[in-house]
């Protein structure tokens, strides 16, 4: 690869300023996970204002979905052609140009089509940023030389407990919708902007030519990104964020309500259940990096795999209710790191960096996509307990797929089994 700015500064770098360039991926992380917990806590309130259904909602929160997969496609591009900074101001600013149509469509004139496009455009901008801030992510982790993906996605989570209790302060205060999401909306374009000013400018990441060099044709480009998907330790690392985020999302959408369908408790209990997950995932986050550094990611993502099967055994098939608390620890401990580590993994080399945290992220996305309306099918017929089982399945083949997430520079790239 040719020698850009970035190459040179990348040997040269200060120690405080790949802090800031860290820093500044960590309230990138943060502001994502904001807007998504603004808009999922006032979901309820939206739903009254405009009338909607159950069903009509689920079709509402689809063209967000839709939206998002658009962004993940198209990032690649957008990064390439923009540049980080430009790029990831300009996913959270649609994030924010969205929020604001959700919030005027649902409580100020009850448009349900008007949710409909702020929705598209707050998924797009999401779905965008998601693979940028991961790129970005991981080059700075790269040149710092330690771990970091695994707290900068701990961020995100910070990012839906502040968005969700800012939400509750909201609704409690009988904030409108508008209001409530429109005052997030500012925070977040004003963030971003004060935000990037920290990451480092360079070469677009991925980009093999010199910065004045001719472009090659857009048919070439779209080549070059779908030929990742040829690649089988791409597909690898893609079946170990498979398993991993359909155990993680799954656990967002059914959990409070297998512990009370399934096993019998009240709602209270489901609910208690449910922030034990989100404690014990957003912990081992924090915790990760270290942990990955001092063992490598092969046996990390090993052990992890088999923590989330004894975990989620433990929950499918427990009675009593400490059993239940310590078996969803363990699960959300178990699916903790998939997705950060993935991340990583595609994004070892920055050559085509992009478009390999482009396609791993469209497998992990469609987990989390898909997997709460398959699991709901199966409860329908099978019980929700059962359905269960299908994760235990798909952490098998995570832990069996976990090789392909090995180094491929340091000590780590020979001595990782």
């Amino acid at each position: 690869m040719s020698e850009t700015p970035r190459d040179s500064a990348a040997t040269a770098r200060p120690a405080r300023e790949l802090l800031a360039w860290r820093n500044a991926i960590f309230a990138i992380f943060f502001l994502s996970g904001l807007s998504l917990a603004s808009w999922v806590a006032r979901i309820p309130a939206i739903r009254d204002d405009t009338g909607l259904s159950t069903q009509g909602v689920g079709l509402v929160i689809l063209s967000g979905s839709i939206g998002s997969v658009l962004g993940l496609i198209a990032a690649p591009w957008l990064l390439a052609r923009f540049g980080a900074r430009t790029g990831m101001i300009g996913a959270l600013m649609t994030v924010s140009v969205g929020l604001v149509l959700v919030g005027i469509g649902g409580a100020t004139l009850s448009s349900v089509p008007l949710v409909v496009i702020g929705l598209i455009l707050f998924g797009f901008g999401n779905g965008a940023v998601d693979v940028m801030m991961n790129v970005e992510g991981a080059e700075a982790e790269r040149e710092i030389g330690k771990t970091v993906m695994p707290l900068m996605h701990a961020f995100f989570s910070f990012g839906t407990v502040a968005g969700a209790g800012l939400a509750a302060a909201a609704s409690a205060l009988s904030l409108s919708v508008t209001v409530h999401l429109g005052v997030i909306a500012v925070l977040i374009a004003i963030a971003v902007v004060v935000a990037v000013r920290y990451v480092p400018l360079r070469a677009e990441v991925g980009d093999d030519l010199h910065v004045d060099a001719p472009r090659p044709p857009w048919t070439q480009r779209l080549r070059d990104n779908l030929a990742v998907w040829g690649d089988m330790r791409l597909l690898l690392i893609g079946v170990i964020m498979l398993g991993m985020s359909f155990a993680e999302g799954s656990a967002n959408d059914w959990l409070a309500l297998a512990v009370v369908d399934g096993h019998g408790f009240d709602e209270t209990t489901g609910a208690v259940v449910f922030v034990v997950f989100t404690v014990a995932i957003t912990g081992a986050r924090v915790l990760g990096g270290p942990v990955l550094d001092r063992f490598g990611r092969v046996p990390v993502l090993r052990a992890l795999a088999i923590i989330g099967i004894i975990g989620l055994s433990m929950f499918i098939f427990g009675t009593e209710p400490w059993v239940l608390i310590v078996g969803t620890a363990l699960w959300g401990i178990g699916c903790s790191l998939g997705f950060p580590v993935g991340m990583s993994a595609a994004a070892d080399s920055p050559d085509g960096a992009a478009a390999r945290v482009s396609a791993v992220a469209m497998i992990g996305y469609t987990a989390f996509l898909a997997g709460p309306p398959l699991l709901g099918f199966l409860g329908e017929h099978f019980g929700i307990l059962n359905a269960l089982l299908v994760i235990l399945g798909l952490l098998v083949l995570s832990a069996l797929a976990a090789p392909a997430a090995r180094e491929r520079s340091g000590p780590r790239a020979r001595t990782s089994d």
